[in-house]
């Protein structure tokens, strides 16, 4: 496709829009900004991501961060006790390890039950 379609925003609802923009923002060691509306941005490269608050239930998404300091984001985790405590293919979902398709990751789970990955970007697999 010579012009294909760029995603630009991704919109994850949250239940408490203060305490998760205030998770975000030291999770991903960024600011983010309030668009009115009770949204929240957070500029991730070409991305944003959108906080929204909600009265619904979430279904959990899961969102993948490639990095380029693991250790640093998951030191922040590990501070802020949000690493998950599930398991991923057998192996500790809160550990970094090296996934069975060659990433380095770790998991987090954040206030609102959203499983997030943390990926050194240098082991990115994009299925190319």
């Amino acid at each position: 496709m010579p012009n294909p379609p760029r995603l630009f925003r991704m919109i994850i609802p949250v239940s408490e829009g203060e305490n998760a923009a205030s998770f975000y923002s030291q999770l991903l060691g960024l600011e983010g900004r309030s668009v009115g509306g009770g949204r929240h941005y957070f500029d991730c490269g070409p991305v944003i991501l959108a906080l929204l608050e909600t009265r619904k239930p979430a279904h959990p998404e899961n969102l993948f961060f490639a990095v380029a300091d693991l250790e640093e984001v998951h030191a922040r985790a590990l501070e802020m006790g949000c690493l998950s405590p599930e398991l991923v293919h057998g192996a500790s979902a809160a550990e970094i390890l090296t996934r069975p398709w060659g990433e380095r990751s770790f998991y987090v789970l954040d206030p609102s039950g959203h499983r997030l990955c943390f990926v050194d970007e240098t082991t990115l697999f994009t299925g190319r």
